[in-house]
């Protein structure tokens, strides 16, 4: 995810197998429409576009959409003819950037639509991109690589650059992506968190929601401690991080027999089949900083011809390597500390490396200190599929509670973010480093930034078979339909604690878009119910107008607002310190047939019971559209403040499951 600098408030990139993995290898029974040249249109805010990838094809594609207002804008290195039935706009904006940078530098990028970064090409064909046959990344994950809705049309609004992606740039860039005409907003990127009347991405999104737009972005990569998400606005959906079933193991073996999984996309020389010596960087350097493998840090006579285990940390993975190649070192391991724990995340390193976990990484450093004649090889495996368990939430994805209104549980939901396949810049090498000259067609990367374009993608196939829904209807049948545990019962699990993920780690759990087409009921929000949440958290005119744009809207001095009244397809509970009771009310409208669904609930703090009682506990629906209330009330003990609860309220009928996450917190 790309992280946040008015005009100057900055902003970062939150940075094949995933249908299959998600279900969408039938995609034509599920969404009549995908197959067809679709005329949704996903617009995606980030780096750019490198139009002559074939994700970018157009072959089959009617014309483009009558309504269709966006333009291909050109640049020094970049031609209007760049755009086609598929790729049907590209724009870029930097008045805000120049303003506050000065004149974009044309030796080092593009002052044009050109994605001279690789995140940009990446996040687009995730969401929307053409099925390429023959995809790979240095010959690992080979296969057809397509993205989420690969019938839509796609639209790249450029507002990211060397710099930085600034506010100003990012709202002007999503007023003109609504005026162009897309139906869904995808943005991988974000910055710390502000009152919604200050953060553009929820200025732009709530003028998008307005219109009919789905606004997906980032929850960004500060995880895996709380309260770390950004992009929490209840008219955004916030999209967190999960793995898929797909891995590329690297092999570490050394020299007293012990072996131990890293990961890595390494595709190069292989190392001597026979071992070779083994050192760990804090003791090759100098330095204080010699244990990471900073620039110039390793004296080369202590490393020249040996692998070198660098700790994880300051300076990018992949440039550790540069390090090592530079010191003369034949290979790297890097090995995780702490605060990255057992995740492991591939790199396509520059020299044979691997990435371990924190455990491997202290039996390694204990090996270094302890033998006098070290050593080590690495052997690389490809790539291997049917990993279990997967999902697993990965550690960097950033979690609730929601800062701003902690009222509004956050994440929404998560999706594929970890080692993502998809098209990449022709500017730069896969590690995105300035000495990596290899160039690729397909780059291997992880983050929020990878999962949010997933839901972008997943919104356009509901848009297209469901024309009519809103954006809060798309959100909620993702959010209700999403699954919270593998196929043997147990939860999904947190790859930071190595238990089970909470709804503050996942939202309402991992998407399910099978599931999604049909969810039964939704939880439908419309832009007057927004201002009535702005009124209940108590802002202001002012600041009531910064987001709807409408001067006239206030609050009713004759109205009791509450925030517990937001039609929100999850509960975000938030109890007195003494305990009580709080009232929540919502309303699900049918979206299926004629049918009566039965309620079940519990939540509880670890061992103390929430009571969770629901009225009416059953809902008869005869007709689709049909809407019914209902309320219910939690009640809890007194508990020390900061406690959390976690909890499930379901709807069950016939043929559906209609589920919301439970989170509650003692303030």
């Amino acid at each position: 995810m790309w992280r946040r600098g008015e005009r100057c408030v900055r902003y970062e990139l939150h940075t094949t197998r995933t249908p299959e993995f998600l279900g969408l290898d039938g995609t034509d029974a599920l969404f009549p429409q995908s197959s067809t040249g679709s005329d949704v249109i996903v617009g995606v805010l980030d780096t750019g576009v490198w139009p002559e990838r074939p994700s970018y094809d157009d072959a089959g594609f009617g014309p483009v959409p009558a309504g269709w207002k966006g333009k291909c804008e050109e640049g020094g290195d970049f031609n209007a003819s760049a755009c086609n039935k598929k790729l049907i706009g590209a724009r870029f904006f930097l008045t805000g950037y120049e303003a506050a940078k000065g004149p974009v530098d044309v030796t080092k990028e593009s002052r044009s639509p050109r994605d001279n970064d690789g995140h940009g090409t990446h996040t687009s064909s995730t969401a929307a991109g053409a099925a390429v046959q023959g995809a790979d990344l240095l010959g690992y994950a080979a296969g057809t690589a397509k993205g989420m809705a690969p019938r839509a049309r796609v639209a790249t609004y450029k507002v990211c650059w060397v710099g930085g992606c600034f506010s100003s740039d990012i709202l002007k860039a999503m007023e003109v992506a609504v005026t162009d005409g897309v139906d869904v907003l995808s943005l991988s990127l974000g910055g710390g968190t502000a009152d919604y009347y200050r953060d553009s991405i929820a200025v732009g999104a709530f003028s998008a929601m307005e219109k009919g737009i789905f606004v997906s972005c980032s929850a960004g990569n500060a995880g895996p401690g709380a309260a770390t998400l950004s992009n929490g606005a209840p008219w955004i959906t916030t999209v967190g991080a999960g793995t898929i079933d797909r891995d590329f193991p690297a092999y570490v073996a050394l020299g007293n027999g012990k072996n131990y999984t890293g990961v890595s996309l390494y595709s190069g020389k292989p190392l001597p089949t026979t071992p070779v010596p083994f050192v760990y960087a804090g003791n090759a350097s100098n330095s204080s900083m010699g244990a990471l493998c900073m620039s110039g840090s390793l004296i080369p006579e202590k490393v020249a011809g040996k692998i070198v285990l660098c700790d994880r940390g300051t300076n990018a993975r992949v440039q550790k390597g540069f390090v090592v190649k530079d010191a003369g070192g034949a290979g790297m391991i890097l090995a995780n500390t702490a605060a990255n724990g057992e995740e492991l995340v591939a790199d396509a390193h520059i020299i044979p490396g691997s990435g371990v976990g924190e455990k491997a990484g202290n039996a390694l450093r204990s090996y270094a200190a302890s033998d006098p004649n070290p050593t080590a090889t690495i052997v690389f495996a490809g790539t291997k599929v049917g990993i279990q368990p997967s999902p697993v939430v990965a550690a960097f994805s950033s979690r609730g509670p929601n800062t701003v209104t902690p009222s509004i549980l956050k994440p929404d939901i998560i999706a594929p973010g970890v080692n993502i396949l998809a098209a990449w810049s022709g500017s730069v090498g896969p590690s995105g480093i300035p000495g990596d000259n290899r160039r690729v067609g397909f780059n291997i990367i992880s983050g929020t930034s990878m999962s949010c374009p997933h839901v972008s993608g997943l919104a356009a196939l509901l848009r297209a078979a469901h024309p009519e829904w809103s954006p809060a209807a798309i959100r909620s049948a993702l959010m209700t339909t999403a699954y919270v545990e593998y196929p043997n019962g147990k939860g999904i699990l947190d790859v930071a604690t190595g238990g089970p993920a909470t709804p503050l780690d996942v939202g309402a759990g991992h998407v399910d878009p099978a599931k999604a087409v049909d969810p039964g009921l939704v939880y439908d929000i419309a832009a007057a119910d927004y201002v009535d949440f702005l009124c209940a958290i108590n802002y202001g005119p002012m600041q009531i107008a910064a987001l709807t744009k409408h001067s006239s809207e206030g609050c009713s001095a004759n109205r009791t607002y509450a925030v517990t009244a937001l039609n929100y397809p999850s509960f975000s509970v938030m109890f007195p310190a003494a305990g009580g009771t709080v009232k929540h009310t919502r309303t699900v409208a049918n979206v299926g047939p004629p049918g009566t669904y039965k309620v079940t609930a519990s939540a509880a703090a670890g061992s103390t019971p929430i009571t969770v009682s629901v009225e009416p506990k059953t809902l008869s629906f005869t007709k689709a559209g049909e809407k019914q209330s209902y309320t219910v009330s939690f009640t809890a003990a007194g508990m020390p403040s900061g406690t959390n609860g976690f909890g499930r309220l379901v709807w069950s009928g016939d043929h559906h499951v209609v589920a919301s996450p439970i989170a509650a917190t003692w303030t």
